[in-house]
């Protein structure tokens, strides 16, 4: 029963980072999309959950005969009586609140000229691409697993999913109209809502408490020591990240505290500390964030020098300290001998788990990228991926929901131009 709540509670708080994940990106994006943008998450639960339900938990934790360490299979349109009920349903609805959200972080990278259509129907295809990663590196027969690979959180499974496959959207889909041209209109970039973006980062962040100290699934057992251990590394983490952030922002913006660094330097130190939450010392965890922070802010830098536009930020906060984590996993993490878990470089001298690290975190990048390529050009050539230009200068919000504040004039002189 203590598991049951344990798992059921942290479960409902992750749940509402679908919340936290609306406002930030709606916060960030022009105020002509944040309508738009709030639906689009609400597809990712409805899409995204129903896939999950019909054949997503199949392939990721399914035990039936024909499971391997590269798929599972079996608990296809999950349903479950008897003594098995409650661990079914129970790990069904906390992994599926990992699905939908490795598919969240996908939409801030396809932001602001996505048809919502098409989107919907990728929020359910996305699924197929976080199963196949959990599975090698959850189940209990996973082939990553069994090398000794190590994700505490989602670090790999979530926040690398989603943000490889962000990553590969934007590409896809090419710069927003006038990103990146000569004469661009800087004030385009501009946050649509500073306040309510920076709500988002506190909803996500009591909801990121719960997606890591619920990766125990239970207290019992000594788990409630790793599950307190690892709401302070998770604190810890995000304070060397929030403070790197602040000075960053502090030496380079004119004694200024820039919103948009603050953001990502804390949701990217959250997102390093979740390969090895329950298994790191405070001091690294702080290490680990501030990093992470840095990495996180530098990112968006990178990113528009190769002219990738990611309206939200989210290669920049999920995919590259997502390899950061697992670098870090593989350098601090704690062995643990009843676990059957080797430990990282500093404590063990040994690299073997920083290499198994570095290799789930390629093989997953490549899994996500071809398979990602391959759902989106599917898409594009049936139903077509990108709005018109008439459509993303309207806005999402008047074009796909008829709320907006364009006056029938403006609509007129987009059509002529």
């Amino acid at each position: 029963w203590d598991d049951a709540i344990w798992i059921l509670t942290c479960s409902f708080i992750i749940f509402t980072m679908q919340s936290g994940f609306g406002l930030l990106e709606s916060g960030m994006v022009s105020r002509k999309h944040e309508i738009n943008i709030l639906v689009k998450n609400i597809a990712d639960v409805l899409f995204g959950g129903l896939a999950f339900w019909m054949f997503g938990y199949a392939f990721s934790f399914g035990k039936s005969h024909g499971t391997n360490p590269f798929i599972g299979f079996g608990d296809f349109f999950v349903d479950a009586d008897g003594p098995n009920m409650g661990l079914t349903f129970s790990k069904f609805f906390f992994q599926a609140s990992f699905s939908t959200t490795a598919t969240t972080i996908v939409s801030g990278s396809m932001a602001e000229r996505v048809k919502l259509e098409s989107y919907c129907l990728f929020s359910f295809m996305n699924t197929i691409i976080f199963c196949l990663p959990a599975h090698w590196l959850w189940a209990e027969n996973g082939w990553l697993k069994n090398l000794g690979a190590i994700d505490e959180a989602g670090a790999c499974t979530v926040h690398l999913v989603g943000g490889v496959t962000g990553l590969t959207a934007t590409i896809m889909l090419k710069p927003r109209s006038g990103r990146f041209e000569e004469g661009e209109d800087k004030s385009c970039n501009d946050m649509g809502s500073p306040t309510t973006a920076l709500l988002g980062l506190f909803m996500l962040w009591w909801g990121w408490l719960a997606l890591n100290c619920g990766s125990t699934f239970g207290v019992t057992d000594g788990k409630w020591k790793v599950a307190a251990r690892a709401a302070v590394m998770t604190i810890n983490a995000s304070v060397g990240g929030g403070t790197t952030a602040i000075l960053l922002s502090y030496f380079t913006k004119a004694r200024k505290v820039d919103v948009k660094l603050l953001i990502r330097g804390i949701l990217g130190s959250l997102v390093s500390i979740s390969g090895l939450c329950g298994w790191a010392r405070p001091w690294e965890a702080i290490l680990v964030g501030a990093v992470g922070s840095l990495i996180a802010c530098y990112g968006v830098s990178l990113l528009e020098r190769v002219r990738i536009d990611d309206p939200v930020g989210s290669v920049s906060i999920h995919m590259f300290p997502a390899i950061w984590a697992m670098v870090a996993a593989g350098i601090f993490l704690e062995p643990d001998a009843s676990a059957k878990r080797p430990g990282g470089l500093v404590q063990t001298g040994s690299a073997y788990t920083l290499g198994v690290e570095l290799l789930a975190t390629v093989v997953v990048s490549v899994w996500c990228a071809l398979m990602a390529t391959v759902i989106l050009f599917f898409i594009d050539k049936t139903i077509g991926l990108r709005v018109s230009y008439q459509e993303e200068v309207l806005g999402a919000d008047i074009v796909e929901h008829s709320i907006g504040g364009y006056s029938k004039a403006r609509r007129g002189a987009v059509s002529q131009e």
